[in-house]
């Protein structure tokens, strides 16, 4: 068990609240960032009493700097962020603003305080955006190619937190978690939105028909409850200054995952039908993660199996439906 202080921005998102969780069962004192009544506060409803929230924006720079005083954290998870895909092509300034603007607030409010947590600045495997079969599985040397706005934005947080660990001496790790698997998960993951589907099918709720994007893309998912485990990792275990992809090494495309949820699901005689709405100006169509570095360092492997994680990504949909 630990006493360290522990404060999460985006607490109240997927991973966010799943990590609140995790790292409150390990015994760390938990605080989180809101926004306020904006905030949806739904997942982190059963531990809320358990957390410590505090009012702030990371685009307030004033309210970060506060946020820092009043918590003085040993550790900072960075998970605050516009971190849908498809949302970044509808709103790519607020993407771009949001996410960059944020880390550097956050990064200069550190500096400035003259405190120094470890801070672990998530990233993503967006950031590798167009590799090539001859690249994979992706290294974290891998060149950057984003395919989105949220791509580039992520490009940029990952980037300015090499800078300020480079320039000042922040306690800085950076890691990159590939496709991210679990309960909660948003609309848009197309997990959870094939979940929603299958489950209103089974419901009589729709018609059998999947609507469907690019299916032939390739993705490396980690369940979120295996990834909450690997951040608590980068606490003692990994080298300041360095990044660390998080993933499996086990590509599928996502037509297989979607063969899989609807074996899952015991529904027959489903229909796919592509949507253009759906497609995206352009795709990443490979991402098959590298995680030899990060196994190294850490020892972490993942636990639970793609049928496990889609399991829990339906079942929680048909709870909410």
């Amino acid at each position: 068990m630990s006493s360290k202080v522990v404060l999460i921005t985006g607490i109240t998102g997927f991973s966010g609240s799943h990590l609140a969780e995790y790292m409150l069962d390990k015994g760390y004192k938990v605080c989180g960032l809101t926004r306020g009544r904006y905030q949806q506060f739904n997942f982190i409803e059963n531990i809320k009493d358990n957390i410590d929230l505090k009012l702030g924006d990371l685009s307030d720079i004033n309210s970060i700097r506060e946020l820092l005083i009043e918590t003085n954290p040993d550790i900072i998870y960075h998970l605050g962020a516009q971190t849908s895909v498809p949302m970044s092509w509808r709103a790519p300034k607020l993407t771009i603003d949001s996410n960059t603007l944020g880390t550097l607030n956050l990064l200069e409010s550190i500096r400035k305080l003259d405190i120094n947590p470890r801070t672990i600045i998530v990233g993503t495997s967006e950031e590798y955006g167009m590799v090539y079969q001859d690249e994979t599985p992706i290294k974290e040397e891998q060149p950057f190619r984003p395919l989105s706005p949220y791509g580039v934005s992520k490009v940029a947080t990952d980037l300015l937190g090499y800078q300020y660990h480079q320039s000042y001496g922040l306690d800085i790790v950076r890691v990159r978690p590939f496709n991210i698997i679990g309960s909660r998960g948003g609309t848009e993951i197309f997990t959870a939105n094939f979940a929603i589907q299958l489950n209103k099918i089974e419901k009589s709720l729709q018609e059998s028909i999947i609507k469907v994007g690019n299916l032939n893309s390739i993705r490396d998912l980690v369940d979120v409850r295996d990834l909450c485990r690997a951040y608590e990792m980068c606490i003692n275990k990994c080298e300041t200054g360095d990044v660390y992809n998080i993933c499996t090494e086990n590509g599928h495309t996502i037509n297989y995952i979607l063969d899989l949820m609807i074996k899952l699901s015991n529904i027959e005689n489903v229909e796919c039908v592509v949507e253009p709405n759906r497609l995206r100006p352009s795709d990443v169509v490979n991402l098959i993660g590298c995680n030899k570095k990060f196994v190294k360092t850490t020892g972490w492997k993942p636990t639970y199996t793609l049928e496990q994680s889609l399991e829990e990504v339906l079942n929680y949909w048909s709870y909410m439906i």
